[in-house]
């Protein structure tokens, strides 16, 4: 369905609460477009929200299945922005999970469990928010992918993640409970080319709707409960974020595109479109969802 905003989406939602959970896409560019919806809404998504530049439209096939809006997507913090306008819309509760377009959701057992499933677990184990890592994906051959996207040529790093302490500024910069600041992926090997406070790999993309929430430009949010990655007495399930975005913007930014021949290395790995690769590597958690 289209309509002339998102304000005119939002208005909407008065009336016409969506079905649960909600899916936001927000498309810098016209890059597997189609492709990310596709994924989404297999995973489960009651509702899917793609926001858009103008001048780009919605892929045919979607046109049922999709709510569709011209945005300002390259205003400064658009997605946050717009996450936090949807969660003053939505009923509180409601779950909601946002990504970029040529960003692909993976949850743990995701080939046999969808994101429907997953949230009332997670709901039950009295959580409101879901940590999950960004995980670079790219073209191994830049030669015939100029832009780093390939889904069939698609690569990831399989080492060089690590944590760090996450600081209060509050409290004398000692560490916060729960909650730490994650590297690797193309932001550690070609951090000479990404701003120091764009590093991270973490993003709580998946929260529940709530009063007063408010969704920072760092993808942490207002209430320092949803952004921890587990609760005080056991492992919860954390999700991966498998994402060309990175990849994109080195070889589309002229500052970095032509210093980069291959993001190729021997810790490189053919990735395999399954959630079960992403387990053993460590990259998300099944916490007690066996």
């Amino acid at each position: 369905m289209q309509y002339p905003d998102l304000a005119a989406y939002l208005d909407r939602l008065k009336e016409a609460p969506p079905k649960a959970p909600v899916c936001l896409i927000m498309a810098e560019d016209e890059v597997e477009i189609a492709s990310t919806l596709s994924h989404h809404l297999a995973a489960g998504f009651g509702t899917v929200i793609l926001l858009t530049p103008p001048e780009i439209g919605l892929p045919e096939g979607f046109e049922d299945r999709v709510h569709h809006a011209p945005h300002d997507v390259f205003a400064e913090a658009a997605l946050p922005r717009a996450v936090n306008r949807l969660n003053a819309a939505l009923p509180a509760g409601t779950w909601v999970y946002y990504c970029y377009n040529a960003e692909y959701l993976f949850i743990p057992f995701g080939e046999s469990r969808n994101v429907r499933e997953m949230l009332a677990f997670h709901t039950e184990e009295r959580r409101s928010a879901m940590l999950t890592y960004v995980i670079d994906l790219y073209a191994a051959d830049l030669g015939r992918f100029g832009n780093a996207v390939s889904l069939e040529d698609a690569h990831m790093d399989r080492s060089g993640y690590y944590a760090q302490a996450r600081k209060d500024a509050d409290r004398n910069w000692e560490p916060k409970e729960r909650q730490l600041d994650f590297h690797g992926g193309l932001r550690w090997r070609f951090e000479e080319h990404i701003p120091f406070n764009r590093r991270k790999i973490d993003r709580i993309s998946i929260f529940r709707t709530a009063p007063d929430l408010r969704l920072r430009p760092d993808f942490t949010f207002s209430e320092e409960e949803y952004n921890t990655y587990a609760c005080p007495w056991h492992h919860n399930l954390t999700a991966t974020v498998c994402s060309f975005r990175t990849a994109k913007a080195l070889r589309t930014n002229p500052g970095s595109r032509f210093d980069i021949a291959t993001f190729h290395w021997h810790n490189s790995v053919r990735f395999g479109w399954n959630s079960q690769q992403l387990m053993d590597l460590g990259l998300m958690e099944p916490g007690q969802w066996f």
